[in-house]
């Protein structure tokens, strides 16, 4: 799948709502930085507005230029996980549009060159997967309601996805803590990563 990136850009700088296949599951997003983008979000997901996002970055160094920190462990273990399913919680500089208030962020770098492509040519994403609150993550854009359908600026068709959603590591305290497990084998990958990075 080669998408069109420049379309992509154009919708999401205008602060646009696209709907995403990542590396795990679909998503929609917005510019992490975006009042209205995140806005829209939370409306068609029918969340709370105040919940935080995730961010997706084409590197740990552009989310460290949003104000994620990353303590030398932590930014060891990345440097070996990420490109991947993995998202880490880690400390802000300060709250960002996307971490509603908060001082922590969920931060990912994504195994899709296209999707890093895209982050690096829009600034970080916010993502978060494309389902209203409760009910269960999109696999297809086909289960997509037609009411949504019209709230959302681009849709990318990657075909059927049912993978599962990234497993999470929270970074913030002295040592990881794993929050969620992901697929299997990665999380065991992570496991491992971690050991040696203590």
């Amino acid at each position: 799948m080669t998408p069109d990136i420049t379309h992509l850009v154009r919708v999401l700088r205008s602060e646009g709502v696209a709907l995403l296949p990542t590396d795990t599951i679909y998503g929609l997003h917005a510019l992490a930085t975006s009042e209205k983008g995140l806005a829209a979000i939370a409306a068609i997901k029918g969340r709370d507005a105040g919940k935080p996002f995730v961010v997706i970055g084409s590197s740990r160094q552009q989310l460290e230029s949003i104000g994620a920190r990353f303590t030398d462990a932590a930014r060891a273990a990345l440097d070996e996980l990420w490109p991947g399913p993995l998202t880490a919680v880690v400390p802000l500089r300060a709250p960002i549009p996307a971490s509603r208030g908060s001082a922590t962020l969920g931060v990912r770098v994504p195994a899709l060159p296209w999707l890093r492509q895209l982050a690096q040519e829009t600034g970080p994403l916010a993502s978060t997967s494309a389902n209203r609150s409760g009910e269960p993550p999109l696999i297809t854009p086909d289960e997509l309601s037609p009411d949504l359908q019209k709230s959302i600026d681009a849709v990318l068709n990657g075909g059927r996805l049912e993978g599962k959603p990234s497993t999470i590591v929270d970074f913030t305290g002295d040592e990881p803590r794993l929050i969620r497990e992901g697929e299997p084998f990665f999380t065991q990958k992570v496991w491992k990563t971690l050991r040696k990075s203590l």
